[in-house]
């Protein structure tokens, strides 16, 4: 899955599920004790603990399912799920899961019998069962979700036509058929599917049979191979498709037609073929699914998701109303080549439980990124995997929010709990740098050898690790420890001296995390560099590689060098660790950031200045002169992207906090005239012209920006080479309203009536709700706070995102405690889903020390809030506690 949190127990029950797992494998080995523990009752409720699963699926196995599924494309579908399955033993109850059906008929073993169903679970009694195969079939009829979950329904209001699609993970399949929602239990899965004459319907296989019957037809797909009940799906609607049999694999493409003239399905092949054949070299096993199919769906929840055979994508993050960039290409192709890499990690071998989620997400992030630079045009992929992956599991690491690779889940509430940069990005980097350990032949050998032996079966972290120590010939499991058990994140640091030029002595220090965090220290695998200014340029002088271990170690290989202008410690980033630059490679690096040829190590000299600002150790207003005098100058797209990203965050700052007004309004005119001769200078280059445009709006605040982007919206100003399209206008719209620009708010209905799509709609939304206008506001946190509310869902999420503007200060206190007060009783009546969306952009956040000592306080009494909203509240105290010290380093007053 690409990209985010269900709420969670309390401790003391997350210690009570371990003592129970610890039970287990002894239990198993009486049955007497073991038939007793199955026979505790399932808890009431609609989530599913490991515990409870692993009971399950003891004594379940050999699943199948025949599933048949009537859609109308209305509010409701019917549907039969047929499971026969291997039991072991009668002598208890035995629970099949089901979200919210409505049974009209259900059958044990050929006998109608009366359902015991509390609306998330049926409970077969133990007397309708046998010891060996079973089958239970279910009747049911249920409605559409319209939350992304399960098999949401959504109609395109441009032309009425109704379009479906599944979205299973973690636990949700229960929200469309009666099965056994969880991992460890695979299964295969038949199918036959009723739907309107022009509708096509896509699931794991393709279908083998169509039946015409007047105004619906009914389609027929064989038995899929060994699945996992998450990895399974069905989409169906009246899409456009595009077919591609140019590769080794059948390809498709869908979409919704009214979206056809956006969708570049040349690119999408492109890529996805490179992908197949990249994969099927590096991992020497072939795809397993025959074919692949990519489907772009909308409302849909993440970035996309790994369905086997049958890959969702978000439109909002995919679908452009313009020529792509190279970054939205870049961005697609490492999104299309990490759902893919998901087809051999995590589809084709399956953890048996939501605690080994990270290693499917892990992986899928470093193969997408090694593939993107070896087998596309996007041969910097490193570099971008740096400047935006490797930023965020930095941050969440150094973080309130930090936690261990490698977590217990124990339950199916708990499973979205770290769909964070710790399980993307921080397990990739930390795969990577494992692959610098142990070499990278012995790394794909044991990746290798990993996927033959688990093929279509489920796995766990202890299998992986196993097969790569094997490979490597070496003991790993102080490696698991450090790595996967600890959170935190070290840092390194170059501690040298120099004696007449040439360097005494040099020792690489390794410091523990941090405050709070454990005092581990780890090994792996870096390159020390040092540099020598020569002729006003950086030149590299000497890089060594170096394992290192424990809080310091010694690198002869560089005593006697040339005393260097500048040291770093992590040279082409093959470490996952807080880089320290010793004082002098600092002032080096402010000096000479636009004199490096090297175009990483800029990237990484970029990141250290603005580091130092986070550790309000380098003022703001420092880092914004060496910024506004670097940044015209850089040539490299991917890292003006990056320079031109941490000045946003800068500008972002300065009005958070909000600094000086002379200096805030000084500031923010020089890099209006700096965006804009970026923009001219470009002229004709998209892909340059649009980062610096990005830049120009996010500092036109002023009057004659505004002025500027008004004019550009009514064509009067013309940008050549990048295209007033509708994409752009509502963006300058949305701008405009969210300064309350003279007759903005006339803009939004204007518009609207020339863009009825869904995306216009949720586009008006958002400019609406952006407005500086406390009515609009209220209006809004009332639905918001309103848990039965009728307004959708993606309507709701668009509002949160847009309600509290960063210099929309004294609005958003207005409600800032009425936020906080009614967050325990939101939290508890409303849905994970809901709830990942409101802890993000509701929590009061305005960068003063009253502030954090009001989220202190309700940390401090709601010690029962789910996990999801706790780290909300921990990551926006923690983002409030740096903004006010970032405001007191500054030296401007």
């Amino acid at each position: 899955m690409s990209r985010p949190v269900p709420r969670v127990l309390t401790l003391a029950a997350i210690v009570g599920s371990l003592f129970a797992l610890a039970a287990v494998a002894p239990a198993a080995a009486a049955p007497s004790a073991k038939i007793a523990a199955a026979a505790a009752p399932r808890a009431e409720n609609a989530y599913l603990t490991r515990e409870e699963a692993m009971k399950r699926s003891a004594r379940v196995s050999n699943v199948a399912y025949t599933l048949a599924f009537e859609l109308t494309g209305k509010e409701t579908f019917g549907g039969t799920s047929t499971i026969a399955f291997d039991l072991k033993d009668a002598s208890a109850p035995l629970t099949i899961d089901l979200n919210k059906g409505t049974i009209s008929a259900l059958t044990v073993n050929g006998q109608a019998v009366t359902p015991q169903y509390n609306n998330w679970f049926i409970t077969v009694a133990a007397k309708d069962l046998v010891a060996g195969r079973n089958t239970v079939s279910v009747t049911y009829t249920r409605s559409h979700s319209t939350n992304g979950e399960g098999l949401h329904r959504m109609q395109d209001p441009l032309d009425g036509k109704v379009y479906t699609y599944s979205h299973f993970e973690p636990a949700a399949a229960n929200q469309m058929f009666a099965l056994f929602d969880q991992p460890d239990l695979k299964a295969t899965y038949a199918l036959t599917v009723t739907a309107p004459a022009d509708w096509t319907v896509i699931s794991t296989k393709r279908e083998t049979k169509i039946d015409d019957q007047g105004a619906t037809r009914r389609w027929t797909f064989p038995a899929t191979k060994k699945l996992s009940s998450y990895n399974f799906s069905l989409h169906a609607g009246p899409y456009k498709v595009w077919e591609d049999n140019s590769g080794t694999y059948p390809m498709r493409l869908f979409a919704r037609q009214s979206l056809a003239g956006q969708i570049p399905a040349d690119v999408w092949f492109k890529y996805t073929k490179a992908g197949l054949a990249y994969f099927d070299g590096y991992f020497g096993v072939p795809y397993a699914f025959e074919k692949y199919d990519t489907i772009l769906v909308p409302d849909f929840l993440y970035g996309a998701m790994e369905n086997a055979g049958a890959i969702t994508f978000a439109e909002r993050g995919f679908v452009y109303k313009s020529a792509m960039t190279s970054g939205e290409r870049e961005k697609l192709a490492e999104v299309i080549l990490h759902e893919m890499a998901h087809q051999w990690f995590g589809d084709l071998v399956t953890m048996d439980w939501w605690n080994g989620l990270w290693l499917n997400e892990s992986f899928a992030s470093f193969m997408a990124t090694l593939a993107l630079g070896e087998s596309t045009e996007f041969k910097n992929a490193w570099q971008s995997f740096y400047i935006s992956d490797k930023q965020s599991a930095y941050v969440q690491d150094t973080g309130p929010s930090s936690h261990p690779i490698e977590v217990a889940v124990p339950s199916t509430a708990n499973a979205f709990d770290n769909i964070d940069a710790i399980t993307y990005s921080k397990g990739a980097s930390t795969l990577k740098q494992l692959r610098h350990l142990l070499g990278e032949e012995a790394f794909r050998k044991g990746v290798h050898n990993y996927l033959v032996k688990y093929q279509f079966k489920n796995a766990k972290l202890d299998d992986f690790i196993g097969e790569l120590g094997k490979a490597a010939g070496r003991d790993l499991g102080p490696w698991k420890q450090q790595w996967l058990y600890t959170e935190g994140v070290n840092t390194i640091a170059a501690d040298f001296t120099c004696s007449g030029g040439k360097i005494a002595s040099f020792n690489l220090r390794q410091l523990p995390a941090g405050a709070g965090k454990p005092a581990t220290l780890r090994e792996q695998r870096v390159q020390v560099a040092t540099f020598a200014m020569k002729n006003g340029k950086l030149v590299l002088d000497k890089k060594v590689p170096v394992t290192y271990k424990g809080a310091s170690t010694p690198i002869k290989a560089l005593i006697g060098g040339a005393c260097p202008d500048l040291v770093y410690p992590n040279y082409e980033d093959w470490g996952f660790a807080m880089v320290e630059l010793d004082a002098a490679s600092f002032a080096t690096a402010g000096k000479v950031l636009g004199k490096v040829d090297d175009t990483l190590l800029r990237t990484m000299l970029w990141q250290s200045l603005w580091d130092g600002v986070r550790a309000a150790k380098y003022p703001l207003n420092d880092f914004m002169q060496t910024a506004m005098d670097n940044v015209g100058a850089e040539k490299d797209y991917t890292l003006l992207g990056e320079a031109i990203g941490r000045i946003s965050n800068g500008a972002y700052y300065l009005k958070a906090m909000p600094a000086p007004a002379a200096y805030a309004a000084k500031t923010m005119t020089q890099l209006q005239q700096i965006a804009w001769k970026g923009i001219e200078e470009n002229s004709g280059n998209l892909d340059f012209a649009r980062r610096w445009f990005r830049l120009y709006q996010d500092v036109a605040t002023d009057k004659a920006g505004l002025d500027k982007l008004a004019s550009i919206l009514s064509g009067e100003t013309v940008i050549q080479g990048m295209p007033l399209n509708q994409d752009l206008r509502w963006s300058l719209i949305t701008t405009l309203n969210r300064y309350d620009y003279p007759n903005s708010a006339a803009l939004i209905p204007a518009e609207l009536a020339r863009d009825k799509s869904d995306s216009g709609q949720t586009a008006a939304l958002r400019a609406s709700v952006m407005r500086p206008d406390a009515a609009v506001k209220a209006e809004w946190l009332a639905k918001i706070e309103d848990v039965k509310t009728s307004t959708p869902f993606p309507r709701l999420r668009a509002a949160m995102g847009s309600m509290y503007p960063v210099e929309q200060a004294a609005l958003a206190e207005a409600s800032a405690e009425q936020r906080l007060a009614k967050l325990p009783a939101i939290d508890k009546a409303a849905d994970p889903v809901f709830m990942r969306s409101y802890g993000g952009s509701m929590i009061p956040a305005n960068c003063t020390a009253a502030n954090v000592a009001r989220l202190d306080k309700v940390i401090a009494q709601n010690k029962n809030l789910s996990a999801g909203i706790m780290r909300a509240l921990k990551d926006t105290h923690e983002h409030e506690v740096r903004c006010v010290a970032i405001k007191k380093a500054m030296t401007v007053r």
